[in-house]
């Protein structure tokens, strides 16, 4: 099928991608001619693994274009997804809608022979029907259905997120617009893997019913965790105990320092904020959303704890600023809230992260930034586990004492134990619910 991808950011480019690789010709479309220009010369502007070489081969095979004419690549188009922002409104919490209805408007006027367009964007419940109107306004004698297909895709992990999926969540108001859909997702229904297909709203609800769930999930961890600290219980031990409960599940039950990125945050917010344009308060959306950000202070305080009450004059090694591994994302990391209260208090902080560089340079100034942990740690007063990176994971941490003014570590992934920093060398080590 000919498709249309309006939006190359993180969810748009990889979902062209792999549409691509499904065999279909996709042609992707963006208003920043800079991004194009770097597409078409075959530079990702975003990290994820496996994501260059994947667009290099179909590029190769003719599936794959990027362009800045939207016009074009819509008329030629059978199906055309909208993925462009919707990032947090300022001041009410809701999603802002501003470009997926200037897409709306856009496509409406290039649109020739049926088409399906499609809302790959996280949007809000009646935003689709929103859509259909402004399409039907601007254009009248278009022919044309919507449909929403939510993507659950998780960063450092997206294409095989994409290629062998837990679901696919297609919402529609016909079967010409099923069978559309059905066509696109066909090399999935081909392997069995599930495609749910609903109404508009149920599709639009699933995505933040979802994550609000999996975010619930991290922050009740995370204040079991810090009970497990008042009364002596290891929240490893824990999670792993009521992760074997098949009804509860292992995964999202890791203690650390809250959620972050692109997704849980702002979801969270547009639920709550759904919830009381409706009359029925999301009582426990909102909770985990104050949780979350008091969990955050609570890890400052064993930063603070862990250099005897001030961070004056302390030099910090911070391993990690990206809000999870695998990603140069840095929305809503823990870092930029920890590392500029590290600052801010006199420290002195040095940082290591694989890929957030390039985008926590501007994000967190003031650090010094280094490519090596050891290095990092030298004459350092104590080291931050913040994000979970592999290079982190096998640390020898008798150097990295060793390189260290006062041989301290507060790992807020659990990634080490108490017991093998101590043998180390280290003189404190303290972890999250432990």
């Amino acid at each position: 099928m000919r498709i249309a991808m309006i939006g190359t950011g993180y969810v748009g480019l990889v979902s062209g991608v792999c549409f691509s690789d499904f065999g279909h010709d996709v042609v992707c479309v963006d208003k920043d001619a800079a991004k194009i220009a770097r597409l078409q010369a075959g530079e990702v502007p975003i990290y994820e693994p496996g994501l260059e070489d994947l667009m290099a081969r179909n590029v190769a095979a003719g599936r794959l274009s990027f362009t800045d004419d939207l016009a074009a690549a819509v008329a030629e188009a059978e199906a055309v997804f909208i993925a462009v922002g919707t990032p947090t409104r300022r001041g009410d919490g809701h999603a802002d809608l501003t470009y997926v209805m200037a897409a709306s408007e856009e496509i409406a006027a290039a649109l020739q022979g049926y088409t399906v367009v499609v809302t790959k964007s996280t949007v809000p419940l009646g935003t689709n029907r929103q859509v259909k109107q402004v399409i039907a306004k601007s254009n009248p004698a278009a022919d044309f259905d919507v449909a929403s297909n939510p993507e659950f895709l998780r960063e450092g992990a997206a294409i095989d997120d994409f290629m062998r999926p837990d679901r696919v969540v297609v919402g529609v108001q016909n079967d010409r617009a099923a069978e559309v859909m059905a066509e696109i997702y066909r090399p999935l229904y081909l392997r069995d893997f599930p495609i749910l297909t609903t109404d508009l709203e149920s599709a639009e609800m699933i995505k933040y019913a979802a994550n609000a769930f999996l975010a619930t999930k991290i922050t009740f961890m995370n204040e079991i965790a810090g009970l497990c600290e008042r009364v002596g219980s290891d929240v490893k031990e824990v999670a792993r105990g009521i992760g074997l409960d098949g009804r509860i599940g292992n995964k999202f039950l890791h203690a650390g320092p809250g959620y972050g990125g692109s997704c849980f945050p702002k979801d969270t917010a547009a639920l709550a904020r759904i919830g009381q344009d409706h009359a029925y308060p999301m009582q426990i959306t909102e909770t985990v959303m104050r949780v979350n950000q008091e969990v955050k202070a609570r890890m400052l305080e064993k930063l603070r704890d862990a250099c005897d009450g001030s961070f004056n004059g302390k030099t910090i090694a911070v391993l990690g600023v990206t809000f999870k591994p695998n990603t140069d994302d840095m929305r809503e990391a823990p870092s930029l809230t920890i590392v500029p209260a590290l600052i801010g208090g006199g420290a002195k902080v040095r940082v290591v992260d694989p890929q957030g560089e390039a985008e926590g340079r501007d994000l967190l100034p003031g650090v010094k930034w280094e490519d090596d942990p050891y290095k990092a740690a030298r004459n350092a007063d104590l080291v931050v586990l913040l994000t979970e990176w592999n290079e982190f994971r096998a640390l020898d941490l008798k150097a990295l004492a060793r390189k260290m003014a006062q041989p301290r570590m507060v790992d807020l992934r659990n990634i080490y134990t108490a017991k093998a920093a101590k043998r180390a060398g280290f003189e404190t080590y303290i972890g999250v619910g432990r």
